[in-house]
């Protein structure tokens, strides 16, 4: 019985989730992203914020889709960058936190309002800013319950959305 995977699996297109350790250094997303739209890779969320001040480092959060051999070929490239200190594909070293912020704007009054209300706390969202005809929600979940939330307003008078993309770690104690 061969270890290799099968030819539909090999195929398949899944979701993953990269974690870049790069330099905090002008050009580096750049780069970054022109390896992306260089060979039409697609970003389906990118996040970025320095994690060592001392040490001038920022971490990029990347996720996208594409078959095995696509990956693999994404995270050679990334590895190959010269600001890049790590590369590390959290979907395939097992479990992991993603968490994303989204800010929620919900214009109703009335039944509606109330309702926006009830669902916002069955989401546990925090309300940040409300005047007599809206609301801001600030959501922080994975990227399912983000969307499931955002759907569930969209019907009660949704206005605004704005999204951070995903962030994401390894469990267990060891680091990037």
């Amino acid at each position: 019985m061969s270890n290799m995977p099968s030819a539909a699996t090999a195929d398949a297109i899944c979701r993953h989730t990269i974690s870049v350790l790069v330099d905090n250094e002008p050009g580096v997303l750049a780069r970054v992203i022109g390896l992306f739209s260089g060979r039409g890779y697609n970003i389906e969320s990118l996040t970025v914020a320095e994690v060592d001040i001392t040490q001038s480092v920022s971490r990029i959060t990347i996720v996208t889709s594409g078959t095995r051999m696509i990956i693999e070929q994404i995270k050679a490239q990334l590895d190959r960058l010269v600001p890049v200190h790590r590369v590390r594909d959290l979907t395939d070293e097992g479990r992991f936190i993603e968490r994303e912020l989204v800010l929620v704007k919900v214009a109703e009054t009335g039944e509606k309002r109330i309702e926006a209300l009830r669902i916002a706390d069955i989401f546990k969202a925090r309300v940040v800013d409300a005047t007599l005809s809206s609301f801001v929600f600030e959501l922080t979940g994975n990227g399912e319950e983000v969307s499931d939330f955002i759907g569930l307003m969209a019907q009660l008078g949704l206005v605004d959305v704005s999204r951070t993309g995903v962030v994401a770690i390894s469990r267990g104690p060891g680091g990037l």
